[in-house]
């Protein structure tokens, strides 16, 4: 007895797009690329006279004509500077092409004959400005020397000179012996140590500081308002002596001495 059987259905595929041309043998028709003339020799000589023209008036329009020179320099950053000082020391050559104004000359001048500045930029500002950005040094210290006070950085760069004591910057004493640690570290080392204590000061000592005393490199001493002393020690760990300082000073309001040459171990005297 044969079993039940199911017919299949035939499935139709269906097709998209319009179907082959009988005479094409069921070949598509592609269409023809459209092909580039390439210029003639006539071409080719406009093309390269134009060129020339346009190239010409360019460097014309900007190293020949009027239009692009160089008329005005502005200054922005001076505080103890003026700006005429900082036109003057830059020397920029007006009138000419603002192209072939040297920007790289130009700082370097201003480097060289303001000490004061600690960095310059100079841009070009078409169509006839030259722009000095200027960044002034900031005395840390004063160091004393025949009645006139030469300020210091926080680089220890000795870049002015000033008839008073500026408020608000210590006054460097270098009373540095003729001792195998002076020959070691040298004057500069000191200088730049002297000067990294300075920044690590807290603020509520820093107003209160007269004067930054350097007898060698392990003997930094502060001399603040009301005869007070801080026996600072070296450079070595003074974000940990900032606080520390900080913390004695107002426990102690009445202490005539303070040790923190070694933060862990801090003494009091003289209250």
């Amino acid at each position: 007895m044969a079993g039940p059987t199911t017919a299949k259905r035939g499935t139709k595929k269906s097709t998209s797009g319009p179907r082959p041309s009988p005479s094409s043998g069921g070949r598509r028709f592609r269409l023809p690329r459209p092909r580039l003339r390439r210029p003639g020799r006539r071409g080719v000589i406009i093309i390269a006279v134009l060129a020339v023209l346009l190239g010409g008036f360019g460097a014309w329009a900007v190293y020949g004509s009027n239009w692009l020179r160089l008329e005005r320099v502005r200054v922005t950053g001076t505080d103890v500077l003026t700006p005429q000082q900082v036109v003057a020391a830059a020397s920029a050559p007006v009138n000419a092409p603002l192209a072939s104004v040297d920007t790289d000359a130009v700082e370097r001048r201003l480097l060289a004959r303001l000490p004061r500045l600690k960095s310059v930029a100079v841009t070009r500002s078409w169509p006839h400005t030259l722009g000095l950005e200027v960044t002034e040094r900031t005395p840390k210290l004063l160091l004393e020397t025949d009645g006139k006070f030469a300020e210091v950085d926080d680089e220890g760069v000795r870049f002015g000179t000033v008839t008073r004591a500026l408020k608000g910057v210590p006054l460097l004493k270098m009373t540095v012996s003729d001792s195998p640690s002076s020959a070691r570290f040298g004057t500069g080392r000191l200088l730049r140590a002297a000067v990294t204590v300075a920044q690590d000061l807290p603020a509520a000592v820093r107003k209160d500081i007269r004067a930054l005393r350097v007898r060698s490199y392990d003997s930094i001493t502060l001399e603040l308002a009301g005869d007070r002393t801080v026996m600072w020690g070296s450079r070595e760990q003074g974000a940990e002596k900032a606080k520390v300082l900080a913390a004695l000073l107002k426990a102690a309001r009445d202490a005539r001495h303070v040790d923190v040459s070694v933060p862990s171990a801090p003494a009091v005297s003289g209250s």
